[in-house]
């Protein structure tokens, strides 16, 4: 059984930084592509960032410059820096697996940037 648990989140000003972590739990990891989404309220869940399991990375336009997705298949980890980050990025932030052709997904952790 997959299972996948993001930390990290939180409150921060416009402009400042977070770090999220998802440790995935179950087989498979180091050949996984793994990746974070994020769903705003009243809007679809959009693709933040991608790793795969030979290290090519992927960003939303939005973020590139800004994140850094990482992954550490010695602790079964996939993490994402987060800098400047603007209002308009809070959400809630999902951690996601894929192998196989199947999607595994955690639970979100809530980002909220306010003053």
């Amino acid at each position: 059984q997959v299972q996948l648990v993001e930390s990290g989140g939180g409150l921060v000003q416009p402009g400042g930084s977070l770090r999220l972590s998802c440790v995935v739990s179950g087989s498979n990891f180091n050949d996984a592509g793994l990746g974070w989404y994020r769903q705003a309220p009243g809007n679809q869940r959009e693709l933040v960032a991608t790793i795969s399991r030979s290290y090519n990375l992927n960003y939303a336009d939005s973020v590139r410059g800004r994140f850094t997705i990482s992954r550490d298949n010695a602790k079964n980890t996939v993490y994402l820096q987060m800098n400047n980050l603007k209002p308009e990025e809070t959400a809630v932030y999902y951690c996601n697996k894929r192998f196989g052709g199947s999607d595994s997904w955690g639970q979100g952790t809530q980002v909220t940037v306010s003053s």
